[in-house]
């Protein structure tokens, strides 16, 4: 989420910027052209005040204080100045460089024109840093009401490009450093609102993975989140109250109807003894109960299970999983089943020892069960990255691809196996001893046949 927020923020405050930047951009150009106009209105203006007493062509010492004028002013700024008569086809009344004539067309002529009409040249074009161009000003000479010349300057644009692409850069750079800040705010600002969210995110998984004691502190970020924060904690204490009272109640219901189910299994064997032998009811009862009883002592270890908090400690798996195998040999040598274990000799984990081996248990006691004589179960730990797994291998039939999408809801067993003892509730302990310290179950086809239950447990602690 983050990911997708942080570029529209940035988007949006770059298009802020930008869109101040460019305005901003050309008014300093716009204010740098202006003050080299003014520059030029004051310079036509005072040599339209000498060309103002130039009389006419007779008037040799005027003419000449306005040539030298003239001449100087382009020595020094290296400005082209002249001073036309109306009359375009006369000669300049003086001019410097002295030949120097006004175009036929363009902007010199657009502000020579302008000028004859009594109009300064107060808004030229812009000059922009990548055109190469001269800027002309024009004043008009007036005598007695009546324009009978034109001052006119056509100035090199060098220097004033020059400070309009200076001024350009530093407001770049104003503007690349506001961005630099714009983007740590937008930072600081997705963290501060996607806070809260991570870390909902974060409990809603350990909830959904068993870790019911899971809450989200509500601080930081906006009202609303804050707010959606203490109802998502209201909505979980809810839901692990009624998950307790739901444990609760299978317990002591499985607990309570331990003892009239041995009362019933007694007096069925003393109801036995008053019957013919053989007789094979007694004998399907008997079965029976037996197999009730069992589906309540598991029902009892899910509650327990369930409600049984995680004991984690740094645990060496590997050697565990030896331990287990060993345990299981003798009922594999019964079974007529090869148990054997392979893999790494040393792979530690965090989690809780006796949870791990009663769910180890689980997963080779179903192994052994649905593995036919003369077959064989593979136990191997391996180390996963930031985990370690111990697969369990079996040779029995296998499940379908449905099937294991399946496996491991609470008394679902497939329709395949109903002739083999076992109440469906193995693995689903297994899962909930696993969930509790973090761990995992994952089931796969074997190949050639059979299945595959790999038990996940974190290297790091939770």
């Amino acid at each position: 989420m983050r990911s997708r927020l942080l570029p529209l923020l940035i988007v949006l405050m770059a298009g802020v910027l930008l869109a101040l930047g460019f305005p901003l951009a050309a008014s300093l150009a716009a204010a740098q052209q202006q003050r080299v106009v003014v520059d030029r209105i004051d310079d036509t203006t005072r040599f339209a005040a000498l060309a103002q007493y130039v009389t006419g062509t007779a008037d040799s010492e005027r003419r000449g204080t306005l040539q030298s004028e003239l001449s100087r002013y382009q020595e020094v700024y290296g400005i082209r100045v002249g001073v036309f008569y109306r009359k375009r086809d006369l000669p300049a009344m003086a001019a410097a460089p002295q030949k120097w004539q006004v175009p036929a067309k363009g902007e010199l002529y657009t502000a020579y024109t302008e000028a004859l009409a009594s109009r300064r040249s107060h808004d030229p074009p812009q000059v922009w840093p990548w055109q190469r161009r001269t800027l002309a000003v024009a004043s008009p000479v007036v005598r007695d009401g009546d324009v009978i010349a034109v001052v006119l300057t056509d100035s090199p644009t060098g220097a004033l490009r020059s400070r309009i692409l200076r001024d350009w850069l530093l407001l770049a750079a104003g503007e690349l450093a506001a961005m630099v800040v714009a983007v740590m705010a937008a930072f600081r600002l997705a963290g501060w609102v996607l806070r809260p969210v991570r870390i909902l995110d974060r409990v809603t998984h350990d909830i959904a993975t068993g870790r019911m004691k899971s809450r989200v502190a509500a601080a930081g970020g906006p009202p609303e989140l804050r707010r959606l924060a203490r109802s998502f904690n209201e909505m979980a204490d809810n839901v692990e109250e009624v998950l307790d009272q739901q444990r609760a109640f299978v317990a002591d219901a499985s607990h309570q109807l331990r003892n009239p189910l041995s009362a019933l299994l007694l007096r069925i064997e003393l109801l036995g003894l008053e019957l013919p032998t053989g007789h094979e009811e007694v004998g399907k009862v008997r079965e029976e109960g037996k197999r009730l009883a069992s589906v309540l002592d598991d029902l009892l270890g899910l509650a327990l299970a369930e409600h049984a908090e995680a004991d984690l400690a740094l645990t060496d798996i590997a050697a565990l999983a030896v331990e287990r195998v060993e345990a299981w040999l003798p009922v594999a040598i019964r079974e007529g089943v090869e148990l054997d274990y392979t893999g790494t000799a040393a792979a530690t984990g965090w989690a809780d020892p006796v949870a791990l081996s009663s769910a180890l248990d689980a997963i080779v006691d179903n192994a052994l069960k649905f593995t036919p004589q003369g077959e064989s179960v593979f136990v191997s730990t391996e180390i996963r990255g930031e985990s370690v797994a111990v697969t369990v291998a079996d040779g029995g039939p296998g499940l379908t691809d449905e099937e294991i999408a399946r496996i491991g809801d609470r008394f679902w067993r497939s329709p395949r196996h109903q002739n083999i003892d076992g109440s469906g509730l193995g693995l689903s302990i297994a899962r909930v001893l696993l969930a509790q310290g973090g761990g995992s179950l994952s089931y796969a086809p074997n190949d050639p046949h059979g299945l595959r239950v790999t038990l996940t447990v974190p290297r790091t602690a939770p």
